[in-house]
């Protein structure tokens, strides 16, 4: 199936690891013009050796004013960017008697003013051009509570509300915005989520992780590979009349009609 992503300059926040990086290695095999975001050279760099043709920029997507930077030197060193995958930042989970109005703010900082900073200059540039698409990695636990995810998760629903939003508002324009909810994959980052649910409930790191497996009907997390996938179809003209919705892939965890 042709996706029709070739030449298509994509700019992946969150791209030197995890499901940002398996989207990168997913869009240049599909013959996409790639840009990585990382708020660490380094890592971006670790990055660049496994992707060959791809650029990286590092920037700090909680600061408006470097996102909007960002934004501005792929558009005049690369092109006019064809298609925005958000995926950087996540939010520190925490037992219940451990937040505050600190950690609010830091969860929303974190997760949902990272994406917002970057979507904000980018959808009026795609608006004004006519074309454009926005795939916004966001999380479950935006939509099911989970007891360790609170500050987090509120930070989804905000950006999962934005999707919806921005995608009614846009679609006349030419912009489709979509957004996806996984819920346990294989990153780096589980390993904090499956931390704070063992703190929470007084057990081992490993009975966590069990209990965790145990609750996905399919009986594994899903490898970023896998909302990848996803990804690239939603960004892709085979998706041209999908714009406005939130998808969850959790392996029927939650299974829900909406």
């Amino acid at each position: 199936m042709d996706l029709e992503l070739k030449g298509k300059i994509t700019l992946i926040t969150g791209g030197s690891k995890g499901i940002g990086l398996a989207c990168a290695q997913k869009f240049l095999a599909e013959g996409a013009r790639v840009v990585i975001c990382s708020r660490s050279a380094e890592n971006i760099n670790a990055a660049l050796a496994g992707l060959p043709g791809a650029t990286g920029f590092a920037a700090d997507l909680t600061d408006a004013a470097a996102a909007a930077d960002l934004v501005a030197l792929v558009e005049a060193q690369i092109g006019p960017i064809d298609i925005l995958v958000n995926s950087a930042g996540a939010a520190k989970r925490a037992p219940v008697d451990e937040l505050s109005p600190a950690a609010y703010h830091a969860a929303m900082d974190a997760k949902y003013f990272s994406y917002i900073h970057v979507i904000d200059p980018m959808i009026k540039l795609m608006a004004a051009r006519g074309a454009g698409v926005i795939v916004n990695v966001i999380g479950n636990g935006g939509k099911i509570p989970n007891a360790v995810h609170i500050a987090g998760g509120a930070a989804n629903a905000a950006l999962m509300l934005a999707t919806a939003g921005l995608g009614h508002a846009y679609a006349a324009r030419g912009v489709r915005v979509v957004g996806i909810n996984p819920t346990g994959v294989e990153t780096g980052r589980i390993a904090e989520g499956l931390a704070a649910s063992a703190k929470a409930a007084g057990v081992s790191l490993e009975q966590a992780r069990a209990d965790a497996l145990a609750s996905i009907p399919i009986g594994r997390m899903a490898q970023p590979d896998e909302v990848a996938d996803l990804v690239i179809y939603l960004a892709s003209a085979r998706a041209s009349y999908l714009s406005g919705v939130n998808y969850t892939l959790d392996g029927a965890q939650s299974p829900v009609v909406v």
